[in-house]
C-alpha cells in the first residue's frame, strides 16, 4: 500500500496476479476492500505469489539469474519472452533451442547449411547435391528424407563431395520438416531448396548467400510471388505471373536465418502449421507471413509510444511482406 511504489522486476512481473494494490487515499477503506476479495481470488493470489518467489526470488542466485534473463530480453528483443510467459506457471521452454542472436550482418566466414527436402526423386537429388556442394559458402548439406515407406539410399550411393552430408529420415511426411531447427544446423544461414531445383548455378547460389548476409532478417531467394486484393471477388489473390512487384519469396530455393525455422516450428499461430502439413501446401505463404508479422511487431516495439489521441497516430491495418 504505497502510491508510485516500484516493485522488483515490475517490467516483466505482473504483480497484480499476486498482490492487492491499495492507494494511500483509500487507507480508511482497507477492511472493506479486503472483505470484498473472494476466497478463490485469495487462493489464486497466494499460489501465484508462492510461484513468483520460488521462480525469481528464493535466493541470491535466482535473483541474479532473473536479472540476467531480463537483460538478455532487452539486448535480444527478437527472442524475448512475452509477459504471459514470464507470469504463467504452466509455461515451459520448447525443446528446440532458440538461436542466441540475429545480427545486423552475418559473418562471411560462417557460410550456410543447405536443407534439401526430398521424398523419392533420387536422380535429381544427387544432381542437386553435386551442384550445391561446389558453392564456396556451403558448410553442410542436410537431406531431409520425407518418405516413411522407403528407406533412403545407402550412404555409398550418394555422390562423393568434399562437404559434410547427413541424411535425416523423418517420422512423418510433413512439409514443416523442411523448417525444423535441426541440431545439425550450426550456421545462422539456411538454404531451403527442393530436390528438383537443379537449374541454379554455384555462382547464383553464392550470390544469393551474399545478398542474405546484408539482409539476414529477410527471406532471400530466387522464385518470387505477389499477393493482391481482388475487389471483384473481395478476396486475396495469389499471383504467380512475373511482375515488377513481389511480396513473397518461395522457400523452394531461398535463404533465411535459422531463427525463422525456430519460430515456424514453435510459434506459428492459429494452427497454420498443422493446416499446411495436412494439405501439403502453402508452407511458402505461411513462412513469408510469419516473417513479415514478426518483423512488423519488432519494429513497432522499437518505436516510441504515442498517444492514441494524437492526430498523426495510426493503427497499422496490415503488415508488409518480405
Amino acid at each position: 500500500m504505497a502510491n508510485n511504489y516500484i516493485l522488483p522486476f515490475e517490467d516483466v512481473i505482473d504483480w497484480n496476479l499476486a498482490i492487492i494494490r491499495i492507494h494511500e487515499n483509500n487507507f480508511g477503506s482497507i477492511l472493506k476492500i479486503l472483505e470484498g476479495v473472494s476466497s478463490q481470488k485469495i487462493k489464486e493470489l497466494k499460489e501465484q505469489g508462492s510461484w513468483l518467489f520460488k521462480k525469481y526470488f528464493k535466493d541470491l542466485k535466482t535473483i541474479t539469474m532473473t536479472m540476467f534473463d531480463i537483460l538478455n530480453d532487452r539486448v535480444f528483443p527478437h527472442q524475448a519472452k512475452s509477459l504471459k510467459q514470464w507470469n504463467t506457471r504452466t509455461y515451459s521452454t520448447p525443446s528446440a533451442q532458440n538461436p542466441l542472436f540475429l545480427p545486423m550482418q552475418a559473418p562471411k566466414s560462417q557460410g550456410f547449411t543447405a536443407v534439401i527436402l526430398t521424398y523419392d526423386r533420387i536422380e535429381s537429388l544427387f544432381t542437386l547435391i553435386q551442384k550445391v556442394s561446389v558453392v564456396p559458402s556451403l558448410q553442410k548439406i542436410l537431406v531431409i528424407w520425407n518418405n516413411q515407406k522407403k528407406s533412403p539410399p545407402h550412404p555409398s550411393m550418394f555422390p562423393k563431395i568434399s562437404k559434410p552430408l547427413k541424411v535425416i529420415q523423418t517420422k512423418a511426411n510433413k512439409l514443416s520438416n523442411r523448417f525444423y531447427p535441426y541440431d545439425e544446423i550450426e550456421t545462422e544461414a539456411i538454404l531451403t531448396i527442393d530436390d528438383d531445383i537443379v537449374m541454379l548455378t554455384a555462382d547464383e547460389l553464392d550470390f544469393g548467400y551474399e545478398v542474405w548476409r546484408e539482409f539476414p532478417d529477410r527471406i532471400v531467394g530466387f522464385p518470387s510471388r505477389i499477393h493482391i486484393w481482388d475487389n471483384t471477388t473481395q478476396r486475396w489473390k495469389y499471383e504467380s505471373e512475373w511482375t515488377n512487384q513481389i511480396s513473397m519469396v518461395l522457400t523452394g530455393a531461398a535463404f533465411h536465418h535459422k531463427f525463422w525455422s525456430y519460430m515456424y516450428t514453435n510459434s506459428m499461430p492459429g494452427g497454420i502449421k498443422e493446416w499446411v502439413d495436412e494439405h501439403m501446401n502453402c508452407e511458402d505463404i505461411a513462412m513469408n507471413f510469419l516473417v513479415a508479422i514478426l518483423q512488423t511487431n519488432l519494429r513497432l516495439k522499437s518505436l516510441p509510444e504515442r498517444s492514441s489521441s494524437a492526430p498523426n497516430a495510426q493503427t497499422p491495418k496490415c503488415c508488409p511482406l518480405t
